[in-house]
C-alpha cells in the first residue's frame, strides 16, 4: 500500500533517525515503512499525525486530502476495516487504552 511517511517526512525536513527517535523505533523500522514493507502501528501512526499535522488516512494514502472532515462519525467502509484490523492486532491492555482514548476524544467534542 503506498503511503506519503516519506514525501511529509522530506516537507518538514525531518530526517528518518530524528522520525525514528519522535517515534521510538530505529531508523530501518521507518525506511520500512516509507517502502511499504511494514505497516507503522496505531501508535506510530497517531504520532505521526501529530508530527505531520495531518490525518493518518492521508499519511497511508487513503485519502486525497490532509485533514479529515470529522463532522461525520460514520466513517466509509475502508477506514472501517482499517481501524478493525489494527484493533484485533493489539493486545488486551492496549485495546482498552484505545476505547478510552476514543471515548475521551468524543467527550472533548461535546465540551
Amino acid at each position: 500500500m503506498p503511503n506519503r511517511i516519506r514525501e511529509l517526512r522530506k516537507e518538514k525536513r525531518i530526517t528518518q533517525l530524528q522520525l525514528s527517535i519522535e517515534l521510538g523505533v530505529t531508523q530501518e523500522t521507518i525506511s520500512a515503512y516509507e517502502h511499504g514493507k511494514h505497516l507503522p502501528s496505531l501508535a506510530a501512526l497517531i504520532r505521526m499525525s501529530e508530527i505531520f499535522h495531518t490525518s493518518t488516512d492521508y499519511i497511508m494514502g487513503l485519502s486525497p486530502t490532509e485533514h479529515s472532515d470529522h463532522s461525520d462519525c460514520h466513517a466509509n467502509d475502508e477506514q472501517r476495516d482499517y481501524l478493525l484490523r489494527c484493533y484485533r492486532r493489539l493486545g488486551t491492555k492496549n485495546k482498552a487504552r484505545l476505547v478510552s482514548y476514543a471515548e475521551g476524544l468524543l467527550d472533548s467534542q461535546k465540551e
